[in-house]
């Protein structure tokens, strides 16, 4: 027994960067310290000392208690001497030892511990064959390395698993957490095949290095042997008088100078051509300055004075290149003329919202040729790295700058307008997020200064007219959203399609199918009916599609003069040539039953009715729903059956609950339905379930309901009421609060249509069932005498 007999006590010494095996035997290093006497310890204990491995090494040596792992080796020194503030130990590994607790006594670190032997579980022919795999591994291994003949002489002497992982681990290229994992195993079967894993690991590891190292060689002489021919081409064409092609060098120096760059990015220009002027003709950082200095040189720099805006003009092309949207263009005069007035800051931000195909990207466009200046478009749709915005840095192979400074150099002017498109599309992936790193590009006070990875020096944007586009914001982070300004563009009515479609669309396929009016000529009637059955959108892309294909169908019967000219399309011919209708719209019934209500959705591609079916059965009192509703209907669905319940409780005194499911089916089970706009439906289906009554086919309702009772206004008024009008209704309940949103409804809609604002479920049962429900304070009051036997609930 070792150390202190009782207690099995010894000195501690920290191992670093190894982890020791029984049986090794090495040289170690232990930093002296003033006051303490190594020799003397190791005298009085034999010259036996614990041997444990730090998770960590430190230059100092001073290690605590938390830096040690739990076990170790216990050790003989077989000599000490001290050397340069070291004392320098030649160790022998005795036994494997478990650390019971570590402490310190008179500064220095002590432990008690217990031998924890690993189980010899391998012997006879298991333990030659996993022996004989080991010292394969490691000849394998030994390829990579010249002059390692004699190592592996003596690893084929060693047949001690615990020594041979002791010896091989000091030369593998692992963590000391991953030496220790292997140390730590308690048998020798284990603890030899976790050191197999590790030595395949290092096989493949060096063969890939190896590979890669010879590829590169190669690159690298193909490389010079170009360097070298190119310089004796230069050599021959000097000594012929002759001037080599790539002679016209650029003279960077002057094109610097007469550059209108800033002051301190031409010093840093400057820095990098006396950099250039250094770099010898084989270097390969000379392509990488020379790149840097194209891009300083090609970027605009300074103020330029743009044109004089002139909003008649630009309200003038605006309506001639697009139809409708009304607000939207009223919006962006204000906005040209805030400009106009406000010359010293030329830079905005403006966000375009609405569904795809309503001309956002095209509004750019419209504002670019208005205001006169250039026009640059980045798509942002699935963008999940933050260098497409920000650039790479110049260490990197093949870096480039961002699409920002590259939008920049092809603008050749600081203030394009520069339209940042599907910015709802960006993603966050483990390059970065990209929209964070949109929001210096979008911050007014922030993009003066303008920080791009590769360029490495402040780049003004103050200037540039940013305008994005998106089609919802949910996608777009709250940050990024704040510092631009919002402009909804709402999904176009069949009406607005109509004349997009007649004096844009028609034109521009005829040009692009080599027609003209005298050849082909569509109907109205026929234009409608694509509009009506053969689209279902927001927008006008698939319109443009389905005019495309009577384009197509049409060249081939003019080209075969199969037909007289002009070829006049009617709608008798519609599913000739694009088959059947594609697009099909919910219209209302002629009678309802009892639990069958009317409601209104909002969906990307415009709005539509939705019919909202209850029914009762026998049961236990359960709200069963069904049709692949949201969390947001759900609640609905059960705020309004608490209301039922509530509110007409005089009416439905008689109505047994509790002995009867409820269930609510939306139709179109396949479709996802969510949204706080279905309440007054789902209300106005159970009443009129409960009380037997019909609710007129002709109604329509949108609105959310609070458990209050109050009607709660939604989003998607236009939208709704499109769709109810093309399904036939004439009479629709809207929240009291949405009746200011009519003015965006077109006028011919609203004129067909009589509208009910609503406040409250009192309104709704009054209007459907000619019912007058009590205030909601009285039903409260009954319900409390009732519950507590006539007394009342005090005021």
């Amino acid at each position: 027994m070792y150390g202190d007999q009782e207690k099995r006590i010894l000195n501690v010494l920290g191992i670093s960067d190894i982890v020791l095996f029984k049986g090794n035997e090495i040289t170690i290093k232990i930093r002296r310290e003033a006051g303490h006497n190594l020799e003397q310890r190791l005298v009085e204990d034999q010259m036996m000392a614990l041997g444990i491995s730090v998770k960590e090494a430190k230059e100092s040596q001073s290690y605590e208690i938390k830096d040690f792992y739990k076990s170790g080796v216990l050790m003989e020194v077989k000599n000490i001497r001290y050397e340069n503030d070291f004392y320098v130990l030649n160790i022998k590994a005795l036994e494997k030892v478990r650390v019971e607790r570590f402490y310190e006594e008179a500064g220095e670190l002590m432990a008690e511990y217990d031998i924890s032997p690993d189980v010899n579980d391998l012997e006879g022919a298991p333990l030659a064959e996993l022996l004989k795999h080991i010292k394969g591994l490691v000849k394998d291994i030994s390829i990579y390395f010249k002059g390692s003949e004699p190592f592996l002489q003596y690893i084929e002497e060693i047949n001690d698993i615990e020594l041979l992982a002791g010896v091989l681990l000091q030369y593998m290229n692992l963590t000391m957490e991953e030496k220790y994992q292997i140390f730590e195993t308690h048998s020798h079967s284990e603890k030899g095949l976790k050191l197999i894993d590790a030595l395949m690991k290092q096989k493949e590891l060096f063969a890939f290095q190896k590979e890669m190292a010879d590829k590169f060689s190669t690159e690298a002489n193909k490389n010079y042997r170009k360097a070298f021919l190119r310089e004796q081409l230069r050599a021959i064409q000097e000594e012929l008088n002759e001037d080599a092609p790539s002679s016209n060098k650029k003279d960077y120096r002057e094109m610097i100078e007469n550059s209108t760059m800033p002051e301190e990015v031409q010093k840093i220009a400057l820095d990098e051509v006396a950099k250039l002027d250094g770099l010898s003709p084989q270097s390969a950082e000379r392509n990488v300055v020379i790149n840097y200095l194209d891009l300083l040189v090609n970027l605009p720099w300074g103020k330029f004075k743009a044109p004089e805006i002139d909003i008649e003009s630009a309200r003038e092309l605006l309506e001639s290149q697009h139809y409708g949207l009304k607000e939207v263009k009223d919006r962006i005069i204000q906005h040209l003329a805030v400009l106009k007035l406000k010359k010293e800051k030329q830079g905005s931000i403006l966000l375009l919202v609405g569904p795809p195909g309503t001309g956002k990207t095209s509004l750019g466009k419209s504002i670019a040729e208005a205001l006169g200046r250039p026009y640059v478009r980045m798509s942002l749709g699935g963008v999940r790295d933050e260098a497409e915005v920000r650039g790479h840095r110049r260490t990197y192979v093949a870096a480039l700058p961002g699409r920002i400074i590259q939008g920049m150099k092809k603008a050749k002017q600081t203030n394009p307008i520069f339209v940042l498109d599907e910015i709802d599309k960006l993603q966050v992936a483990n390059s970065g997020d990209p929209a964070s790193a949109l929001l210096e590009v979008l911050d007014p006070e922030q993009n003066s200064t303008f920080q791009d990875h590769y360029l490495e020096v402040p780049y003004d944007l103050s200037d540039v007219f940013f305008i994005a586009t998106a089609n919802s914001l949910r996608g777009i982070p709250g940050p990024l959203l704040d510092r631009m300004e919002v402009i909804e563009v709402s999904s176009y009515t069949n009406n607005e399609k109509f004349h997009i479609a007649k004096n844009h669309l028609i034109p521009e396929v005829l040009e692009d199918h080599g027609l003209t009016r005298h050849e082909l000529e569509i109907t109205d009637e026929a234009l409608k009916q694509v509009i009506d059955v053969y689209t279902r959108e927001a927008g006008v892309r698939n319109l443009k599609r389905q005019i495309a294909s009577l384009a197509r169908a049409a060249s081939e019967k003019i080209v075969l003069h199969a037909v007289e000219l002009p070829y006049r399309v009617q709608s008798a011919e519609l599913e000739t040539l694009l088959g059947h209708p594609i697009a099909r719209h919910d219209v209302i019934g002629k009678e309802n039953v009892p639990g069958v209500v009317t409601g209104l959705a909002w969906t990307p591609v415009g709005g539509e009715i939705l019919f909202i079916e209850g029914s009762f059965m026998p049961g236990g009192g359960q709200l069963i729903l069904t049709g692949k509703l949201g969390d947001v209907m759900k609640e609905s669905a059960r705020i309004s059956l608490s209301l039922v319940k509530s509110r007409l409780a005089v009416q439905t005194a008689g109505f047994e609950f509790g002995k009867r499911d409820l269930h609510i089916h939306v139709p179109s089970g396949a479709v996802p339905k969510d949204g706080p706009s279905a309440g007054v439906a789902l209300f106005t289906a159970i009443s009129s379930l409960v009380l037997g009554r019909k609710v007129p086919s002709d109604f329509a309702m949108t609105g959310e309901v609070t458990l209050r009772g109050s009607v709660m206004p939604v989003g998607g008024i236009k939208e709704k009421i499109i769709a109810a009008h093309r399904a036939g209704v004439k009479r629709v309940i809207i929240p009291k609060e949405n009746e200011k949103d009519l003015t965006d409804v077109p006028k011919e809609v609203v004129e067909a249509l009589t509208f009910y604002p609503v406040e409250n479920i009192e309104a709704v049962v009054k209007l459907i069932f000619d019912i007058d429900l009590p205030d909601a304070n009285f039903v409260e009051q009954q319900l409390w005498q009732s519950a507590e036997g006539g007394m009342h609930m005090p005021s």
